[in-house]
């Protein structure tokens, strides 16, 4: 069972533009490369509010006709001091504060699976400033957009990560795989 952070960057480190838009990166379609296999293998997800917020935005409540479904079947942890309104038919566990406790939940619930942390930036790194986060599995694309959220905003110097696996999807994508060296007790 891993704490995995996966997600997509620009070449220049932004996972989202200055007005929090995936716009570049929905250019490229659905996602396709390691989600299938990655998804298959995670048991618990953690999310931020911003994401959480883009998600209700720009996918279930796109068409103010009909919504669409919650797309995980697996119980979500979004992080947030505001309420939120929650997704009908959908394990969404609102919470707040030190992340620790709520990993210990998540590792429960995922049942042996891997905890998938989906965004943003921050959170992932109070996971690993906590020592829980196991790997990164960053996605890059050809783009570069010269502002906005960063991929991961902490200094990570030494130890340095260590590289698993690297892999090409496509004309576009590349796939890096990093594990977290773990700082001796």
């Amino acid at each position: 069972m891993k704490t995995q952070y996966y997600t997509a960057t620009s070449l220049d480190g932004f996972i989202a533009d200055e007005n929090n838009s995936l716009d570049w990166l929905m250019q490229f379609g659905e996602p396709g490369g390691s989600y299938p296999p990655f998804i298959a293998e995670v048991g618990a997800i953690a999310m931020g509010s911003t994401t959480y917020e883009w998600l209700l935005e720009h996918e279930i409540n796109k068409d103010s006709e009909k919504t669409k479904p919650w797309p995980y079947e697996q119980p979500v942890w979004v992080f947030s001091s505001r309420s939120l309104s929650p997704v009908a038919n959908a394990d969404i566990r609102f919470c707040n504060g030190d992340v620790a406790p709520i990993h210990r939940e998540m590792t429960m619930a995922a049942n042996g699976k891997n905890i998938w942390i989906v965004g943003g930036g921050e959170l992932a790194g109070q996971f690993f400033d906590k020592g829980l986060l196991d790997e990164f599995i960053i996605t890059i694309t050809p783009v570069t957009l010269g502002a906005g959220a960063p991929l991961f905003p902490r200094r990570i110097a030494t130890p340095p990560l260590n590289l698993v696996a690297v892999q090409q999807y496509g004309k576009h994508y590349v796939e890096v795989r990093y594990e977290v060296a773990k700082q001796p007790i």
